[in-house]
């Protein structure tokens, strides 16, 4: 039951169809007798457009990884002081001298990388420039980590 205004229509649309495809043909040999290899416009406009998608995703996974890490140094801290803290009672309740924040470097390493973190988070907040800094403050994050453990 098809209508013959809906048949026209469909014939006018594979006519345009076909016409634009010649149309793309024939700007890509003219494109690649111009251009040399790789400087096609319509390639470059094309790889520009996915690298932007790209771009986006990888933002929003940097966000993620941001707030992984966050997560993962607010149970590090927790989770290693607590245990300085019951290491302190038990040294005390034994009767050996306790170790105090100064005579401790790995626990003072610690803390000044969880500062150094924190003060390159909040730099982040108001400037997303990317740091060639924050590799050497996950190392010695993660140094500290095993460290204090």
């Amino acid at each position: 039951m098809n209508h013959e205004a809906v048949d026209n229509l469909l014939n006018l649309f594979t006519i345009a169809n076909r016409d634009l495809n010649v149309v793309e043909n024939r700007l890509e040999k003219e494109f690649q007798k111009i251009y040399p290899q790789n400087a096609n416009p319509m390639e470059l406009v094309s790889r520009i457009k996915k690298i932007e998608d790209e771009l986006v995703f990888l933002k929003q996974e940097c966000g993620h990884l941001l707030a992984a890490k966050q997560d993962l140094i607010d149970k590090a801290r927790t989770t290693l002081v607590g245990n300085r803290l019951s290491i302190q009672r038990l040294q005390a309740s034994t009767g050996v001298p306790v170790t105090s924040d100064s005579d401790d470097p790995a626990y003072n390493n610690f803390n000044q990388i969880i500062d150094e973190w924190t003060v390159q988070v909040r730099s982040k907040m108001s400037d997303d420039e990317p740091d060639s800094g924050s590799e050497d403050i996950n190392q010695k994050l993660f140094s500290a980590i095993v460290q204090g453990s």
